[in-house]
């Protein structure tokens, strides 16, 4: 359902997926040197603006990036494909059935087990041999005029950060154990300075679940204390 009828949910996710494109061009060009600090600093904002790709991506599935369908579709599939080759139309069904049948069987995003063995059945559920090719393609291409210390800095390993961080506040944390709310997830205490910098706000799960049309920058107005879900 289409529920964004400004121009607001567009113009963030324009803004998202112009920071990220901006800082990954910098970056590309920008001296490696270890022992300057700001390299782990770039490389946590990286792993940030990657996640708000993803993040942007979830609400265009959710349609509340734009109310013009094809504007909205289009932007999910820019966030998914700069994020790592994703395919949109198979994260929208995948996640979609997360939302229908949460914490059961048919669950694509949950599993019964520890942190590691869920982690690498949730990759292995959305990532494909193909795509790992592919981006193994692009990324040789790329190193010919890129530095591949710059590449692996601040291309690879903040992409591969990003799904931990992704996976353990938007999945893990909120979904793990057993509930006792419809939604069969929690939500972490209310911090919204905490709350962005984790996960766009997602560590508000219970409160996504309970109005899946409300885009990630409202979660926090969405978030009411106590929640019947209880808290991380």
């Amino acid at each position: 359902m289409l529920t964004n009828k400004s121009f607001t949910g567009l113009f963030i996710a324009l803004l998202v997926i112009s920071c990220w494109i901006a800082s990954t061009f910098l970056l590309m060009r920008w001296q490696v040197n270890f022992s300057n600090p700001l390299i782990y600093f770039f490389i946590l904002l990286q792993m940030h603006l990657y996640t708000g790709l993803f993040i942007t991506a979830h609400d265009a599935m959710h349609g509340t990036v734009s109310s013009n369908r094809k504007i909205n579709n289009l932007i999910g599939y820019t966030c998914t494909f700069l994020y790592a080759l994703f395919w949109y139309p198979q994260l929208y069904t995948k996640h979609h059935l997360h939302h229908t049948h949460v914490h059961t069987h048919d669950d694509p995003d949950y599993h019964q087990g520890n942190f590691f063995r869920w982690y690498f059945t949730f990759i292995r559920n959305y990532l494909s041999i193909w795509q790992v090719i592919a981006m193994a393609i692009l990324f040789n291409i790329l190193k010919l005029w890129i530095p591949q210390a710059n590449l692996l800095l601040f291309w690879v390993l903040p992409s591969l950060l990003s799904t931990v961080q992704l996976f353990y506040f938007g999945t893990y944390q909120p979904h793990k154990g057993e509930h006792n709310n419809k939604h069969h997830s929690r939500s972490q205490r209310r911090n919204h300075l905490a709350a962005f910098f984790s996960c766009y706000f997602f560590g508000y799960h219970y409160e996504h679940h309970d109005a899946p049309g409300v885009p990630w920058w409202r979660l926090w107005a969405a978030c009411q204390s106590p929640v019947n879900s209880g808290k991380i």
